[in-house]
């Protein structure tokens, strides 16, 4: 599996950044967060324009290596035709939820944001748009390239370990 263009997907807590800053570190190249990309510095409060958000989702998938990952299909889409591979995180959003709890707070998030990050990992399944699951399988199930999908924590550290 050629991983030197990955985009990687899935749930909130998910373990994608975990996955993603291994990759990257064995690659030399960089690690992409959307989150980065969506949200604007100051936290997790103000969106980044749509158009600009796009803008640099091209420019990051324009480089020879990256591994991006994020939640946010619309966005993880813009990368999908320079990708050499795709990983989808399919854990229970339970597990999820759990992994959230235990990292804790990120950056500027205040404790209803992450609240609303526990509360929005429990929809992944039956939530709609661009960042829920059935959107997700989408990708997956149309993309043409390398592709695999791990379903728990194991899977993803067994993963990690050999690449």
């Amino acid at each position: 599996m050629d991983i030197s263009r990955t985009i990687i997907i899935g749930n909130s807590g998910s373990g994608k950044s975990w996955l993603a800053a291994r990759l990257a570190a064995k690659l030399g190249c960089p690690h992409i967060d959307l989150d980065a990309i969506h949200w604007l510095a100051e936290g997790y409060n103000q969106a980044r324009d749509r158009s600009a958000a796009i803008a640099l989702t091209r420019s990051a998938a324009a480089q020879d290596k990256w591994i991006i990952e994020g939640i946010y299909g619309w966005l993880a889409c813009e990368a999908l035709s320079n990708a050499t591979s795709l990983i989808w995180l399919r854990l229970s959003e339970q597990e999820c939820i759990a992994n959230i709890q235990s990292r804790g707070r990120r950056g500027n998030a205040s404790t209803q944001s992450f609240s609303d990050l526990q509360d929005w990992a429990a929809t992944y399944r039956t939530r709609t748009g661009s960042s829920s699951y059935i959107a997700h399988q989408g990708f997956f199930d149309d993309f043409s390239g390398a592709k695999l999908s791990l379903q728990d924590r194991r899977e993803i550290a067994e993963f990690a370990a050999f690449q």
